[in-house]
């Protein structure tokens, strides 16, 4: 058997789209080091080399929560009613 498979030219979703996918509805956590930090939390203090954080973050990316332990990043964002999504 041959199928005749077609491909799109352009993007289902364009840029804009993809990035709003999830936004007030997803969020997931993200381990980081105290290096890290000063880019997604310019206002953080400055850290000790090689602490390791958990940052909350929505969908977009947009970080919410800073936190030393991940089941209180992941309670904040239920708390939110924000499910938690994992990144691979």
């Amino acid at each position: 058997m041959n199928f005749d498979i077609k491909h799109h030219a352009e993007p289902v979703l364009d840029v804009a789209e993809l990035a709003a996918l999830g936004l007030g509805e997803m969020a997931y956590v993200k381990p980081m080091e105290a290096d890290e930090i000063a880019r997604l939390f310019p206002q953080a203090p400055k850290l000790q080399s090689g602490t390791q954080l958990f940052a909350l973050l929505s969908a977009s990316g947009e970080p919410i929560l800073l936190t030393d332990n991940r089941d209180a990043a992941v309670a904040n964002a239920w708390a939110h009613d924000l499910t938690t999504v994992s990144l691979h």
